[in-house]
């Protein structure tokens, strides 16, 4: 074998080891809601790297007019938002983030934790963690939680569940926020 040969197989995979990494560094940007850099192809072959882009960041709806005073979780089951409000902060709005509800969303109201679970199974089967418990209508329990796996429910159209579940990071969040007696306030 040559050194010709040699050179062209350590640049090929030399190419293929910078793509690899372009592809993770991009979906680790897109997760996290980041900048991401572009990577284009010189003639020559070779990779390069160009200025960071800024990826598309979600737009937040409005804190609802309607979501009352105080600290509070606020839900809304029209844009499956979760808004946590501290008045005695600048700005109040503590964090803002989108859910995945279940099958049978709770009705508009004013309502309080009542229950909290570190971890346990949900009503799909999977592990789910930092249970949030806020209401209970028809047999049916409502409350915010995150799975495990990062995964959103799968939700059965025959099975009546109010689970309402979030990311890991904002789980955690809404577990630290929200001790038991937190108002928690749905709206349309």
């Amino acid at each position: 074998m040559g050194p010709g040969v040699v050179v062209t197989g350590l640049t090929l995979g030399a190419l293929a080891m910078v793509s690899l990494l372009a592809f993770q560094a991009n979906g680790a940007q897109d997760r996290a809601g980041g900048i991401r850099p572009t990577v284009t192809t010189t003639e020559t072959g070779t990779a390069t790297a160009a200025a960071p882009t800024a990826s598309a960041t979600p737009t937040v709806p409005p804190l609802p007019a309607t979501s009352g005073t105080g600290t509070r979780v606020v839900y809304s089951v029209g844009s499956h938002y979760v808004w946590l409000i501290d008045p005695k902060k600048n700005p109040q709005v503590a964090a803002a983030f989108p859910v995945t509800p279940g099958s049978v969303e709770p009705t508009p109201g004013s309502y309080a934790v009542y229950s909290r679970t570190q971890t346990t199974t949900g009503t799909d089967g999977k592990q789910i963690e930092h249970v949030v418990r806020f209401a209970q209508q028809n047999g049916v329990v409502f409350g915010f939680s995150a799975a495990v796996d990062g995964g959103t429910p799968t939700t059965d159209p025959t099975a009546k569940t109010g689970g309402i579940r979030s990311g890991r990071a904002e789980g955690q969040l809404l577990w630290d926020f929200a001790p038991k007696e937190t108002k928690v306030v749905v709206v349309a």
